[in-house]
């Protein structure tokens, strides 16, 4: 009978607006609504746009501490949109990603009293070789030879930090077969728009803002010949190029082995080919360098002699048209991707001379001269040293100015214990033939970027880095997922 009479009757319950009759919720509304009113009156358009700034950070807040996983959507998409920003509106866009992967983590703890959080999945060799990398990057500030504390702290979260911060959160919340669906899903549209946005720049110019970024110094390696280098809302050229390419490797080999969803297929294969033209018009040279590598390590999963030989004489003959032919000479995209292939370039042979200087210096300094110390974070804050002054055109080259020796050697090595696990599960440990196709796709891309990076730093930059985090978490879970494939489909049977 006392049961009977706790239970509430749904037409007796207030709901709606009639809870606002409850003085307890409508003093505080109230307050809050005049507050507002009263911000919009005093500062006019600036009032409007703080009270809406105010109502998307409690959004936010909310989304994310009721679903952390949002979170990690939230931060594939800023990603994209994290560099470019700061054309439009001068802002820290850059610490947002650590505002972000900071607010995940706060969520996932105060989760964890309502139910249990499962943190062993982060337990992982990936998670270990991060780890590492990441406190050698700390043990930096130490370094004798490093100069400003300032750019180590800018330098280091995209050389480690993200990295580090990313892989657990992943193996966590971003886990499962859907998830990894979804992230093709976002990526293949956020692709989209970017090649969208290339194209606008590319046929009907650039808009004022982008206009105000290239007057200020951006047209200096953006303009060459009088011919812009797009780059659509990335950061810079190389970047949209690579990343451009990164997305026409792997959507290009979703395409070719998704089987029954026309629609899916048909979508992955307009990425992979927007991905290309992105590249093409780009003008990054370097950005030919993902596609090159990225179908040899294609050829090699496969482990097929017959596609082998095809693959091989199809590189040969990309290599005999850009190097030794002047077929389509005419066209300025083809004419600069072609110099990538001139061993005599002027821009090559003064690389090549940097990193010669770079030789004798770094020859007694196995620890090189501090995380920062190269690129725009030494302009800005060590503008005096000769590692600023030096340019590295290169990703590998600035970890070996930054780190020394010792922290190129172990950095080599944990990308290619990364990519080699990838390659190992999807030789020899997946069985599922989708599965299998996407996480071979995410290797080829992994292996693209880590060759195009040689050339530019590509791979610890916005959106390549966050991709590559995603990529290499599903590298190492993809045999746990595998199997519990091989498990439903048996229970079905």
């Amino acid at each position: 009978m006392s049961s009977f009479n706790n239970d509430i009757n749904p037409f007796e319950a207030n709901s709606g607006s009639l809870r606002l009759a409850n003085l307890n919720i409508l003093i505080p509304v109230i307050a809050i609504a005049l507050l507002m009113a009263l911000v919009i009156i005093k500062i006019e358009i600036l009032g409007f746009i703080l009270c809406l700034t105010l109502f998307f950070v409690i959004a936010l807040l909310y989304v994310i501490f009721k679903n952390p996983k949002t979170g990690i959507f939230l931060l594939i998409i800023l990603g994209f949109f994290v560099t470019g920003a700061g054309r439009y509106v001068t802002a820290p866009w850059g610490l947002t990603i650590d505002a972000l992967l900071v607010l995940i983590y706060i969520a996932l703890f105060f989760k964890a009293f309502a139910e249990k959080i499962h943190w062993i999945k982060a337990k992982s060799s990936l998670t270990w070789v991060v780890t590492i990398w990441m406190g050698y990057i700390l043990l930096q500030i130490g370094n004798p030879e490093a100069q400003s504390i300032e750019a180590w702290f800018y330098a280091m979260r995209g050389v480690a930090l993200y990295q580090w911060l990313s892989i657990p959160l992943l193996f966590i919340l971003f886990n499962k077969s859907k998830d990894l669906d979804t992230f093709f899903i976002i990526w293949g549209i956020l692709s989209l728009l970017g090649t969208l946005k290339g194209f606008q720049q590319f046929h009907f110019g650039v808009d004022p803002f982008e206009q105000r970024w290239l007057n200020q110094g951006g047209a200096e390696t953006h303009i060459l010949f009088g011919k812009l280098r797009v780059f659509s809302f990335y950061s810079d050229a190389g970047q949209f190029g690579a990343s451009q390419g990164h997305a026409g490797v792997v959507f290009g080999i979703l395409a070719l082995f998704k089987k029954g969803n026309l629609k899916l297929k048909s979508f992955f294969a307009f990425v992979a080919l927007a991905g290309f033209l992105g590249m093409l018009i780009s003008g990054t040279r370097g950005a030919i360098a993902v596609p090159a590598l990225g179908g040899i390590m294609f050829l090699i999963l496969k482990k097929n002699i017959k596609i082998l030989v095809l693959g091989a004489i199809l590189g040969i003959s990309v290599f005999i048209f850009f190097a030794y032919t002047t077929i389509g000479q005419g066209n300025a995209e083809i004419r600069r991707m072609r110099t990538a292939f001139d061993p005599n370039e002027a821009s090559l042979q003064v690389r090549l001379a940097n990193q010669n200087k770079l030789k004798g210096y770094l020859a007694s300094r196995p620890f090189g001269g501090g995380v920062g110390a190269t690129g725009n974070w030494g302009q800005r804050f060590t503008p005096h040293t000769f590692l600023a002054n030096t340019a590295t055109d290169s990703w590998y080259v600035m970890i070996w100015a930054d780190t020394g020796a010792v922290g190129l050697i172990y950095y080599l090595f944990m990308i290619f214990f990364i990519l080699i696990t990838g390659a190992y599960n999807v030789m020899y440990k997946i069985k599922d033939d989708w599965l299998k196709s996407q996480i071979g796709a995410l290797v080829c891309g992994m292996a693209g970027i880590m060759m195009a990076s040689y050339g530019n730093g590509v791979f610890g930059q916005m959106p390549t880095g966050i991709l590559m985090y995603v990529g290499m978490v599903f590298m190492f879970i993809s045999p746990k997922m595998d199997k519990l494939k091989q498990k439903t489909a048996i229970q079905l049977h």
